[in-house]
């Protein structure tokens, strides 16, 4: 007799992948989901902040604002604002607990303010006219009065800018999980840059002429898009926040020396505060005057777009690819190479520049290298700071960054009207700037290396 083969056992099944952050698990149909409403807010966040600074930049210009107070609006105003502001709100936020997540209601509460500031810068000619006119003030004053209203636009869109910024990274960290948290800003930086495209190549060539359209339209896209997003991404649950004991002067006293306890009583986060705001700001002085700098080489607002617009389609077909090596060989690392890299070539272009195409070739190594850093670095404060206190510490950074802009800003733009307007300077001011954040960048990873680096590396708490 033939023996009676068994029926072969059913292949099991396969699992699915499962991503987990918190308390959240997503399939992957899920996580690109989850991916796809992040990125859409990302687009609207992405419009404002591409659109708002040049297009007020050329305002400011239009209506014979000096250096000193471009400086004053576009670089102090923000620091100052994020100093007094970005503090409270990220505390709160960190230890906030709610129906709807411990960030989404900030930036559902900000979204309209910012909205209504937009369309006040917008319209800021027009009411400043108004005011100047009802007063009956001389008529040789209006560009002031139109600059005040401008100024108090900016501010409202500062302070709601600068509260939703507070929270918008710590809601990447709570809803993204950490394991695709480079590839993630790697793809966020790819929206920024096709954003910043968009708005280059078909709108600041009009920006003179059309800024009411252009800034009411993106403020009100703005609102809507982000809304949307909150409408759509769920928070998990958070464990509760550590108490806040009232000690002597009350609960503010008590959390203000909480807040400092936690983020500055470790020297190693110092450090940390350190390397990133002058990182950060080894870009400033050829951002902030990007635009007066192509004009006086003599290059025209539409070639300055054309040229945004080709180094930003460098830096998105760089950006997944940079997202991917953060992960794998870590932010610290992409940040001095980066920093590197620019230290030299934009200290060889202050002595090179001389006309519109050593500008622009110098302009495009600029964008491209700062991109490179900021991409590579963008999730370096999740790799290094405490995971639940993260915005706290986020905004701790901040307030660094911050307090040198504020005299930063004015500072440079002073220096800049005392020499007559050589806008060569800032990028001579860049390269010095980016060689001592780089020492400071390789302090911060010595010390990272020797609390247990990318494999082993616990943030001190």
């Amino acid at each position: 007799m033939n023996p009676v083969t068994p029926a072969a056992a059913p292949a099991p099944a396969k699992t699915p992948k499962l991503w987990r952050v918190g308390t959240l698990t997503y399939t992957t149909g899920a996580l690109v989901v989850l991916f796809c409403w992040m990125l859409w807010g990302d687009f609207a966040w992405q419009l404002k902040e591409r659109a708002a600074p040049p297009v007020v930049q050329l305002m400011l210009r239009k209506f014979q604002a000096s250096d000193f107070l471009t400086g004053l609006f576009l670089l102090s105003l923000p620091a100052a604002v994020t100093v007094l502001l970005a503090p409270i709100i990220s505390y709160r936020s960190d230890r906030h607990r709610g129906r709807w997540g411990r960030r989404i209601p900030y930036l559902l509460i900000t979204s309209p303010i910012a909205t209504a500031a937009m369309c006040g810068l917008a319209f800021s000619p027009w009411i400043g006219t108004w005011i100047h006119t009802e007063m009956g003030w001389a008529p040789d004053k209006l560009n002031l009065t139109i600059i005040t209203v401008l100024g108090l636009s900016w501010t409202l869109f500062e302070f709601a800018t600068v509260a939703a910024n507070a929270v918008f990274g710590g809601l990447i960290n709570d809803v993204v999980p950490h394991e695709l948290i480079g590839r993630f800003f790697g793809m966020f930086r790819a929206v920024s840059l096709f954003t910043g495209m968009l708005f280059n190549y078909f709108l600041i060539g009009h920006a003179k002429e059309y800024f009411m359209p252009i800034l009411s339209g993106i403020g009100i896209l703005y609102g809507v898009g982000v809304v949307l997003m909150c409408l759509m991404v769920k928070e998990g649950d958070y464990p509760p926040p550590e108490p806040v004991q009232d000690g002597k002067g009350g609960h503010l006293l008590s959390a203000i020396k909480s807040y400092g306890r936690d983020c500055f009583s470790h020297a190693y986060y110092w450090w940390v505060f350190a390397a990133m705001a002058l990182s950060a700001m080894c870009f400033v002085p050829i951002n902030l005057f990007s635009v007066y700098a192509a004009e006086s080489f003599g290059m025209t607002m539409t070639t300055y777009g054309r040229y945004i617009v080709v180094t930003y389609a460098c830096s998105l077909v760089l950006a997944y690819p940079l997202g991917w090596m953060a992960d794998r060989f870590h932010a610290t690392r992409m940040g001095i190479g980066a920093l590197a890299v620019y230290g030299i070539i934009m200290g060889a272009g202050y002595f090179w520049i001389s006309g519109p195409e050593t500008f622009g070739a110098v302009f495009f190594a600029h964008v491209v290298l700062s991109g490179c850093y900021f991409t590579g670095t963008a999730a370096l404060g999740q790799m290094l700071f405490p995971k639940l206190k993260f915005a706290q510490f986020a905004a701790a950074g901040g307030i660094l960054l911050s307090v040198c802009n504020v005299a930063f800003g004015p500072i440079l733009g002073v220096l800049l009207d005392l020499l007559g307007h050589d806008y060569r300077y800032t990028f001579g001011l860049s390269s010095l700037m980016a060689f001592i954040a780089l020492l400071l960048s390789l302090v911060v990873y010595y010390r990272f290396m020797a609390i247990g680096g990318p494999k082993h590396y616990v943030a001190p708490e």
